[in-house]
């Protein structure tokens, strides 16, 4: 199988990239095996994060041989069926309505740095390499491009996209990138902590309606932003878990959030 799904305490879902011989590289079916396992467990509530790691030395290389190869026959057609499908992928977990953490222990370039980039938090080995090497080929990294301009600013996602260049760990995270380094011995230890004190510190209904909010404030001018933000504001206000957590920090007690 392309990708393995554990689970750990019942709450934290696991997808493991699964084809370490070929550098668990993106082909259809791995990306539709992603998204079928993203879509099972996204609206149970029994699932507090997910977090997408990999087996073998590398993350994710980009786009299988195969499929580059098949890119120059296809038809029009084709190509945006295809496309769309990666697409539809980034979305996907840009929108997934719990947290979702990218644990790289490996280099990630091309499609597969697309794929940390979209995570809500990522985690990397000291000695990880990110690139988008797309234009070094002819090709354009064209579906991440938005993601990483609203993550990382204009000026150093031109500068990536542009160049191809490779960036580190360390210039990954000082750029925003990334968010955390660790080394590759305790790069599971340290994902594990993350996710057990997040949901046991926030609440992931919080977290999904905040996601929702910075997704949908994008391109909207302030009046219409304040708008939506007063919208987003008055709904929370009506959930289970802002009243248990406002009255947690009225009582100085620690919050039982529901989701």
């Amino acid at each position: 199988m392309s990708v393995l799904l554990s689970e750990q305490n019942g709450v934290h879902f696991i997808l493991t990239l699964n084809r370490p011989e070929k550098r668990n590289a993106l082909n259809q079916e791995l990306i539709e095996s992603l998204k079928s396992e993203l879509n099972k467990v996204k609206n149970l509530d029994t699932v507090k994060t997910v977090t997408i790691r990999a087996n073998g030395p590398v993350f994710c290389s980009g786009a299988d041989l195969d499929m580059l190869k098949a890119i120059s026959t296809y038809t029009e057609k084709q190509n945006s069926a295809e496309t769309q499908s990666i697409a539809d992928l980034f979305y996907l977990i840009y929108t997934f309505p719990k947290p979702v953490i990218a644990e790289v222990q490996g280099d990630a370039f091309a499609g597969g740095c697309g794929l940390a980039t979209v995570c809500d938090f990522v985690f990397a080995a000291e000695t990880v390499n990110f690139s988008y090497p797309e234009v070094k080929i002819g090709f354009i990294p064209a579906i991440v491009s938005w993601f990483l301009i609203h993550k990382i600013g204009e000026g150093k996602a031109r500068e990536l996209l542009l160049t191809g260049r490779m960036v580190q760990a360390p210039e990954a995270q000082r750029i925003g990138l990334i968010n955390f380094i660790a080394d590759s011995g305790q790069l599971p230890f340290e994902v594990d902590v993350f996710r057990s004190n997040l949901v046991s510190t926030v609440s992931v209904n919080s977290i999904s309606e905040t996601k929702k909010l910075i997704a949908e404030l994008h391109g909207k001018s302030l009046e219409d932003g304040l708008k939506l933000a007063v919208k987003t504001n008055v709904k929370i206000r009506q959930t289970p878990d802002c009243k248990e957590g406002i009255a947690a920090f009225l009582e100085k007690r620690k919050p039982r959030f529901l989701g």
